[in-house]
């Protein structure tokens, strides 16, 4: 039958007709989620979800943030979060973290909250096979809304705490947005909020003053409840329309506000500078528009910015790959912004003395695409990403965190962005992406690409002052960019990554623990393998290996040399394929294999989906086999470092000389240990670093390999046999060597001085020999988990000394076994050593009395908890094995955990700190430089 043209050409209108009134429907909400509002105007999400298992994610989240306060209030927002965990109606004082931690939920970790110039979210996963506490949980949001004590008392001890937090966030970073922020803002009242406040407003705001704020806003019309856990739903909305449902609506209440940001034709620019800036960084941000995702067709345009912005810096990376990369690293993406806005920003950190030929280079690839678009292959290979990407999400619903669901409706109530689901995301994009036309994406620089709402920053070190560019040589080489381009020319290598494929090996020996539902195989050449099949993950598997050996092997004058062997080896791809061309090649496949070559060991991870098991296995053989060598590409890996390590040396980041003289004191001053200079850079041979690689990776008898996700046994032996089995072997069993690199004995004390702030930060290391044994290793444990709990009652709370103090414990066997546990924190040089000397108290007195037994418990049913969830994640798996086969150790020892942990007792946690802290103890400061000139008169 022949279509008449006008029939044909009607036909085609309807049909697009018809496309537009679908993409131009509201996206309808996940139909798994209950969402509600309350008579007051508060709103609730609910969604069952069994990941983990037995646990609940809540939050309540608050439409308000610093852009809400008046000049006065600068700060309360985010001190009104602090005082949430500082005194409510149904928990006095700390009783509400002390109560969650009683019941397994660690504060910082699990229970916690951030405030930003929007939002104020409060986290709380909690258990819910014990339903006091789950019902208790639901006091806490409900006493978070509406019914904090905001005592006077409680205040004034906070007060210490979040100056603590402002003194830690000062440095160049702080200092140089105070002067570049308000030209982003344009003057605006964004431009004078920075979420912290004002050291004034802080010590000195009247209670009255937050009081009067959190009435204000914390009222049930700016707050929602989301609930998504292992729970039945309608037994949730009850407790919630119960709970919340008799908070009385807000009478009158104050509308949150537009915050518009004046327009601006002419380009803002901001020049700062810092003493203590080690890089030169420019960044460009245009002002757009919000692209607010409503209907169908918002999402369509948002994949389509997504493809853009994934196109364009593929193309910045392509530019590292040179022998003499224009700058340190490049950026450019559209992005969500503040306000009702979203920008487009670019990014040039610059080489030394590099600025003009870095920004240039950014700009020449925006009006590359602007002038000549994008290619065919580039966008084919965008959306292939994309949906993978959209597939896995899919895949994994049903093994989707909780938290990650939360999250989601979060971004809904705070920024009106509906979430439609997992399937219907991934039907939608699966239908909408192949239709995305070239034109359509080559079109964006039209809109993104503007001069109006323009602001450019450059971030400076001091010493550069004199040589940086003026306002207007800065908007000459922005204005006046990319006049010579040329078109893009996608180079694409179509063959296999392998040319032949290898002769396949056997197993030779198979061995099954049954306990752990773990397989051991042993191959041909020698080469072991570990599998444990799992169903805790859809579309994973993750991997591990080593063979013993790494750096220890090599003397001092090739240490440089072997410990940068596998980042040389990797700049330049594998087999035919250069590093960018692989990256073409795995477009659309999820299979990531990266090597190394540590102090005692070597070997490969990664991560890949089941459904390219094949392709990662090519991967691990050729990086065995076939690493390429590419001088140009390494050529510019190595002047990129030493220009990095230049500027870092000419402008030292005082926590970073702080850290680098503390690794040097635990390392005993063994040059392994000493930070990397730029003169070494120049020592580099790269030939000898190549030939080191392969010496590392010659002998696969030497290696073992674990396995774990989702993957059966007997398909995946054959992949195994062909490309792991055919790896060369030598039969040789290589071991490590010890250095005898040990931390300095005795008591040591450094002081490093460095900064112009006003602020300090401390180390306390202790360090000894240790008698390696699973009840030893979890006394240790046991000593960190609750000196955790004391430091931040005593020293955070009760003190006001500090924001963060944290213990960090652990215990090595290789290459002898040793133990370290070191407490660090930052607080006001004037109460450095008091503070010390309080953390050292504490101590003393764990080693005499050993901890209180609700300190004890409180560790106990915490990391009994936290078990109870790891137990079920691969990558804890991965690690548990790939730990006691190194260590020689049983790995169904893992099952004892539980029983171990009960095991631990007041008396041995204390014996274990007579130990521990009668060990070798490193105290290490940082203090600002002026005070070395008063130490000295």
């Amino acid at each position: 039958m022949r279509v008449r043209p006008t029939l044909l050409l009607g036909m085609l209108l309807l049909a697009a007709n018809v496309l537009a009134q679908q993409l131009n429907q509201p996206i309808p909400f996940d139909p798994q989620t209950k969402v509600g509002k309350l008579p007051n105007g508060l709103t609730y999400y609910i969604r069952k979800n069994a990941e983990p298992k037995n646990r609940a994610h809540l939050m309540l989240a608050v439409k308000v943030g610093a852009i809400q306060e008046e000049d006065p209030e600068n700060g309360l927002a985010h001190f009104t979060e602090h005082m949430a965990f500082n005194g409510t109606k149904n928990f006095p004082k700390n009783e509400l973290v002390s109560f969650l931690q009683s019941n397994g939920i660690k504060f910082g970790d699990d229970l916690n909250a951030f405030t930003s110039f929007e939002q104020t979210v409060y986290f709380l996963p909690v258990p819910t096979d014990s339903m006091k506490v789950f019902l208790r949980a639901f006091d806490i949001l409900e006493d978070w809304s509406h019914d904090l004590t905001l005592d006077e008392t409680e205040i004034n001890k906070e007060r210490g705490v979040i100056l603590e937090e402002l003194r830690g966030g000062k440095g160049a970073s702080q200092r140089m947005r105070d002067e570049y922020f308000p030209v982003i803002m344009n003057g605006s009242k964004w431009g004078k909020r920075n979420v912290i406040g004002t050291e004034e407003i802080l010590k000195n705001f009247k209670p009255e003053t937050i009081r009067n704020f959190y009435e204000t806003w914390y009222q049930p019309q700016n707050q929602a409840i989301i609930a998504v856990g292992d729970f039945d739903v309608a037994q949730v909305e009850k407790i919630i329309k119960e709970k919340f449902g008799a908070i009385p609506a807000a009478t009158n209440p104050k509308p949150l506000g537009e915050f518009p940001i004046p327009a601006n034709s002419d380009t803002k620019v901001a020049i700062v500078t810092d003493k203590e800036q080690p890089y030169t960084i420019v960044q460009i941000l245009t002002r757009l528009p919000e692209l607010k995702e409503k209907t169908f067709a918002d999402t369509r345009e948002k994949i389509k910015r997504s493809l853009f912005n994934q196109m364009l810096n593929n193309r910045l990376q392509e530019l590292t790959q040179k022998a003499d990369p224009p700058f340190q690293y490049g950026f450019s993406s559209t992005s969500s912004f503040l306000g009702n806005y979203d920008s487009f920003v670019s990014v040039v950190v610059a080489k030394n003395g590099g600025i003009e030929k870095g920004l240039k280079a950014v700009l020449d690839e925006n009006a590359r695409v602007a002038k000549f678009g994008f290619t065919a292959t580039e966008l084919e290979r965008a959306k292939q990403n994309l949906l993978t990407g959209t597939e896995k999400r899919f895949k994994e619903k049903d093994k989707t965190k909780s938290e990650a669901f939360a999250m989601e409706y979060m971004n809904d109530f705070i920024n009106d962005v509906p979430s439609m689901g997992v399937e219907k995301n991934f039907e939608f994009v699966k239908a909408e992406l192949p239709g995305i036309t070239l034109e359509e994406v080559n079109a964006l620089p039209k809109t993104l690409l503007t001069k109006e709402n323009r602001a450019v920053i450059v971030m400076a070190p001091e010493k550069d002052k004199a040589t940086l560019p003026k306002e207007a040589q800065l908007l000459d080489w922005i204005d006046n960019s990319g006049q010579n381009v040329t078109a893009y020319v996608d180079e694409v290598i179509s063959k296999p990554l392998l040319a032949a494929a290898p002769k396949a090996g056997k197993v030779t020996a198979e061995k099954q623990i049954p306990e752990i539902g773990v397989t051991e195989l042993t191959l041909s050449n020698g080469l072991k393998v570990v599998l444990k099949p799992t169903d805790f993950k859809n579309d994973e598997v993750v991997f591990s290996s080593y063979s013993f050996g790494g750096t220890s092997l090599y003397p001092l004058a090739d240490y440089i040399d072997a410990d940068q062997s596998n980042v040389i080896a990797a700049q330049g791809g594998v087999a035919e394929f250069s590093a960018t061309q692989l990256k073409k090649y795995l477009t659309g496949k999820v299979a990531n294999v990266s090597t190394y070559v540590g102090e005692l060991t070597e070997g490969m991870n990664g991560s890949f989906s089941p459904k390219d098991a094949e392709t990662a296995l090519q991967l691990i053989y050729a990086n065995f086999v076939m690493p390429r060598k590419d001088p140009e590409v390494i050529k510019g890996y190595l002047g990129n470092m030493k220009d990095e390590l230049e500027q870092k040396f000419a402008t030292p980041d005082p926590q970073g000389v702080f850290f680098d003289t503390l690794s040097a004191v635990m390392g005993g001053y063994n040059p392994r240990r000493l930070p990397m200079k730029p003169a070494d850079v120049d020592k580099i041979n790269v030939d000898k670093a190549m030939r080191i690689y392969k010496e590392r990776f010659a002998n696969a008898s030497d290696f073992t390999f674990f396995f774990v996700g989702n993957f059966k046994v007997d398909e995946f032996k054959p992949l195994l046999e062909k490309y792991l089995g055919s790896l060369p072997s030598t039969g040789k069993k290589e071991t490590y060597k010890d250095l005898n690199i040990r931390p300095l004995k005795g008591k040591v004390n450094k002081t490093v001085y460095r900064g112009i702030d006003d602020k300090a930060a401390a180390q306390l290391v202790y360090s000894g020999d240790f008698v390696y044994t699973p009840e030893n290793e979890t006394n240790l444990s046991a000593i960190e988990e609750i000196l955790n709990i004391k430091l931040i009652d005593e020293i955070r709370e009760k003190e006001s000394g500090v924001y963060y103090i944290y213990a960090q414990a652990s215990a090595e066997k290789l290459p002898k076994p040793h133990y370290t546990l070191s407490i660090g924190y930052g607080t006001n040089p004037g109460r450095i050593e008091e503070l010390a000397t309080k953390t050292l108290a504490i101590l003393n007195d764990m080693k005499k009395n050993g901890p209180s037994q609700a300190d004890l418990d409180k560790y106990k049913i915490e990391t009994k908890r936290q078990l109870e969830v790891q137990m079920k994640e691969n990558r804890f798996w991965l690690g548990s094995l790939s730990s006691s086969y190194q260590k020689s150790e049983d790995p169904k020892d893992v099952l004892k955990e539980m029983k171990l942990v009960d095991q631990v007792t007041v008396a041995s946690v204390k014996a274990m700190a007579a130990k521990v802290f009668g060990g070798n103890l490193i105290k290490a400061v940082l203090l600002p430089e002026k005070k070395q000139a008063t130490s000295s008169k």
